[in-house]
């Protein structure tokens, strides 16, 4: 396993900034973001100089490209909004490759219709279920069109807020095409916590196999998604780490939800927390 990072957690005022404040921080691994030069995250066009501008300057600086966000709410409850989600995601297939990555992430969403990190009671519906599945069908037929991999992260305030129901999406939809970002800072619902080594151990045993990223991040209490930087919370990193080395992943961990002035110690805390994973093993 490496470190990446979130390519917006660094504020610039040009792409060519943002890249070298990431190589800065002796890290070549990141997840990018469109906003990064000068876009929507997700965008009605790219244009091929631009594409070819953002490989270029990625290239150029050794970083490469674990996969591009590609979030929007895929349960909305304007179905309206789920189509244009759904076309800007053909926008962002369409440019995979020249980009030089094969991974898109996806939100599952919610039917809170002003954000989709807020959870609402009508997520747990049959209703919001189907729509899921249908915008789901709708995106992977793009990634087969284009050789993508698409990757939903579990999050307690979204539809797929637990992995069991990570593991009921994969078996439903049975596309290769459908992976999985996990975050263990992300999958504590009310409750949880002082249960975190089973939790932890059951998003393992029903999502482990099907891997495609991981994310670095804390948590400071459960009911809702972790925003603490790596190595500040109370998460498990031993036992997080541990997992993930099980299961044979060996991919990039992304940090985020940090503030720059974090990325340093939070490099520095994985780092040592993957070294002892190491002579562990040894």
């Amino acid at each position: 396993m490496n470190i990446g990072i979130f390519a917006k957690t660094f504020v610039r005022a040009s792409l060519a900034e943002t890249l070298d404040a990431v190589a800065a921080h002796d890290i070549d691994t990141v997840q990018f973001n469109l906003a990064c030069a000068g876009l929507p995250s997700m965008p009605d066009s790219l244009s091929d100089e631009l594409i070819a501008d953002i490989r270029r300057q990625m290239d150029a600086r050794g970083l490469k490209m674990a996969a591009i966000s590609g979030t929007f709410n895929m349960i909305h409850p304007d179905a309206a909004q789920r189509e244009a989600g759904l076309r800007r995601l053909a926008v962002m297939a369409a440019a995979c490759h020249r980009l030089d990555t094969h991974v898109i992430t996806l939100c599952t969403g919610t039917r809170d219709p002003k954000n989709m990190w807020n959870r609402h009671p009508d997520n747990d519906t049959p209703a919001a279920w189907a729509d899921l599945l249908a915008c789901l069908t709708s995106a992977l037929q793009t990634a087969e069109q284009h050789d993508l991999t698409l990757a939903f992260e579990p999050e307690v305030a979204n539809v797929i807020d637990t992995a069991a129901k990570g593991r009921r999406l994969l078996d439903e939809v049975r596309s290769p095409r459908l992976k999985v970002v996990l975050d263990a800072a992300n999958l504590f619902r009310a409750g949880d916590l002082a249960r975190m080594p089973a939790v932890l151990q059951e998003a393992f045993d029903n999502l482990g196999n099907d891997l495609v990223l991981a994310h670095a991040k804390d948590l400071a209490h459960d009911g809702e998604a972790g925003h603490q930087a790596a190595g500040t919370g109370v998460l498990d990193y031993d036992r997080y780490l541990a997992l993930l080395a099980q299961h044979g992943y060996t991919g990039p961990l992304i940090l985020h939800s940090l503030e720059e002035d974090q990325v340093d110690p939070a490099v520095a805390f994985l780092r040592g927390k993957l070294a002892a994973l190491a002579a562990r093993a040894a």
